[in-house]
């Protein structure tokens, strides 16, 4: 699903929308001002990062996902179809764990080559500012606060657990994911991302690491999504120099939107 970046798509009640192809876009989803970028390694046009928005049918819910799935390539596509359906299924459901329970199960049952898979899962309740949030092995989305006008990563706050709790996809059956939630302030921002980001390397053989990428993100503007994301991507080309990318590589950005 490729739009021109000038588009803004403004998702209907009920819509998903996404996948695993090149694809570099706006949109509006619920309270939030989104942009998206999704590059395949080449010569793909397919990979294994994927990234889903959707509506529920009240109009005042929005998910969003960000997965990256082990490999790239055409093989793995099917992973994005099984994400997609599952998200469909469960739709209008506030409460995510029975939606990453049942992924995880699928990508047990799965022998299509696609392994297992990190994500992010993100419920936004547009009346509220609530973020309702699951990191099932991913990085860590950025986060940037209006108020303070300070970059931080957003973690999980709940206490460290025995259990087999919040793995990627697809490892050990009967994982239990549990979920957090934290209030976005109008202005603020996430950023989810694939490894293809903070796994970049320069001329020098060095990565771009967490540090480095928070490091960026100091610099980003924020007076959009749009903004935020292409300055990202930008910055991160400009770190690698002459050395191609070695993975996919997708940017998620998401401004909480003022009030109307």
């Amino acid at each position: 699903m490729t739009a021109e970046p000038s588009e803004v798509h403004h998702l209907a009640c009920l819509e998903v929308r996404g996948g695993n192809s090149h694809a570099t876009y706006a949109a509006e989803l619920p309270g939030l001002a989104a942009w998206v970028s999704c590059t395949p390694l080449y010569p793909s046009q397919r990979g294994g990062d994927l990234y889903y928005f959707s509506s529920c049918s009240h109009g005042s819910t929005a998910r969003v996902v960000i997965a990256d799935v082990s490999g790239h390539g055409e093989k793995v596509s099917a992973a994005a179809f099984r994400l997609r359906y599952a998200l469909r299924q469960h739709i209008d459901l506030w409460d995510q764990s029975l939606l990453i329970q049942d992924l995880n199960e699928t990508f047990l049952r799965n022998d299509g080559g696609a392994r297992f898979a990190t994500a992010f899962f993100a419920n936004f309740a547009s009346h509220s500012g609530r973020l309702l949030f699951t990191n099932a092995g991913h990085l860590p989305p950025l986060w940037h606060r209006a108020a303070t006008k300070e970059w931080a990563f957003l973690h999980d706050s709940s206490p460290p657990s025995t259990k087999f709790e919040d793995l990627p996809l697809g490892l050990i059956a009967g994982t239990g994911y549990h979920q957090a939630a934290v209030d976005l302030e109008p202005g603020d921002l996430l950023v989810l991302y694939t490894d293809g980001i903070n796994e970049a390397e320069n001329e020098a053989g060095e990565q771009l690491g967490l540090s480095g990428l928070l490091s960026i993100a100091q610099g980003l503007p924020t007076s959009s999504a749009a903004a935020t994301g292409e300055e990202l991507v930008a910055a991160v080309s400009r770190f690698r120099g002459s050395v191609p990318a070695k993975d996919d590589a997708t940017v998620v950005t998401l401004l909480r939107e003022s009030a109307s």
